[in-house]
């Protein structure tokens, strides 16, 4: 039984996943000479033995639970209070107050927030993918995204917020929601962005819009991440400066290396050549998870598996354009590389879930999958 338990595994995706670990982690090394930052990569090791126990074990465990509406109702709920009260008691980071401190480690609870709302969308599309131009449901999927979105923009939290806008947009356009449609979310969304303008966001979450206009504007406070990050990035020409000669990153010049900006100390000691190996990784990774998507046994787990791959693709996207400039600075960790236990754990949770649910899945023809999928 353990054996075919093990066999469900895709070791496949763990030699993808590996090789942007230990990217993250050889970044993390390099930073030892400094006493500031010589503890991330001892932790950080730790933290991905853990997550990879979370994810071996999560893999032997049969998740048909899931599709059962009171389990769903019951974390969505127990998870949206717990935000709620890290608004009063949470340890404030970076201006955000996003993280309970346990003393040895803390804990962000948005990251298990993002978990539950794809299995809550996931279940909710499912059930009703025949009605899904029916314009009330994509109404109704908003509402559930809508609460973890208020209750992380309070923190205030922006980062998190379009990742959770981004989950809810992307599984409501998989799910088959027709161009009409479409063009009304996008009205929604800027009436929505132009409310948050005036009364929501803080002033220096606006400066940071107005950064991603124009960077350079002022590089000395609101842009200094981003030009330190695309320093780091264009400094490492083709080959990069080799590991332990970043010098942004040792030196301090880039902020949060470990973490928000690994990727920048990264493409600086390893080049563009290093990041397009880690980037093929991503896709590889990316691409095996929408494989197993393919083969859920039911429109749930089709559902569940692209909403994980959205999770991935999302903070890939978000991480990686603000260390180019492309994006504003955001405080999104990129998957598998930045430190910190709790996005890694969420991570290796989906992925766990997603092998635990190969247990039933099945081999089907292409054509057979998207006519169950649309119900046609």
């Amino acid at each position: 039984m353990a054996e075919k338990a093990f066999k469900r595994i895709d070791w496949l995706l763990v030699i993808f996943i590996v090789p942007i670990i230990a990217g993250g982690l050889v970044t993390m090394k390099s930073f030892t000479p400094l006493e500031a930052t010589g503890d991330f990569f001892s932790k950080q090791v730790i933290w991905v033995i853990i997550s990879f126990a979370i994810f071996f074990i999560f893999s032997f465990i049969d998740f048909r639970f899931l599709k059962r509406t009171d389990i769903l109702v019951f974390l969505f709920l127990s998870i949206s209070f717990i935000l709620l009260v890290l608004i009063v008691l949470g340890q404030i980071t970076h201006g955000v107050k996003g993280w309970f401190d346990f003393g040895l480690f803390f804990f962000q609870p948005v990251d298990l927030m993002k978990l539950v709302l794809v299995l809550v969308l996931a279940k909710y599309f499912s059930r009703r993918h025949v009605e899904i131009r029916d314009f009330k449901h994509i109404f109704i999927s908003g509402l559930y995204a809508l609460v973890p979105l208020i209750l992380v923009l309070l923190q205030p939290d922006f980062g998190s917020a379009m990742i959770i806008f981004f989950i809810w947009l992307s599984m409501v356009l998989v799910s088959g929601i027709s161009k009409v449609h479409l063009l009304v979310v996008f009205t929604i969304g800027l009436i929505i962005f132009t409310t948050f303008w005036f009364f929501v966001f803080a002033p220096y979450q606006k400066a940071r819009i107005y950064n991603f206009i124009n960077p350079l504007t002022d590089i000395h406070k609101t842009g200094y991440n981003v030009f330190q990050s695309t320093i780091a990035v264009g400094s490492g020409q083709l080959f990069g400066k080799g590991l332990g000669f970043g010098t942004q990153s040792r030196l301090k010049f880039l902020p949060v290396p470990q973490s928000d900006f690994v990727f920048a100390a990264f493409a600086e000691e390893w080049g563009f050549v290093g990041s397009f190996l880690i980037l093929s990784f991503y896709v590889l990774v990316i691409g095996r998870i929408l494989y197993f998507a393919s083969l859920g046994a039911s429109n749930f787990e089709i559902l569940f598996g692209m909403g994980i791959a959205i999770f991935f693709m999302s903070h890939i996207l978000v991480n990686i354009g603000m260390n180019l400039g492309l994006l504003p600075v955001t405080g999104i960790p990129l998957p598998f590389m930045s430190y910190g236990g709790s996005h890694l754990l969420i991570e290796f949770a989906g992925l766990g879930i997603l092998m635990g649910m190969r247990k039933y899945s099945r081999s089907a023809h292409p054509d057979d999958m998207q006519h169950e999928f649309l119900g046609v």
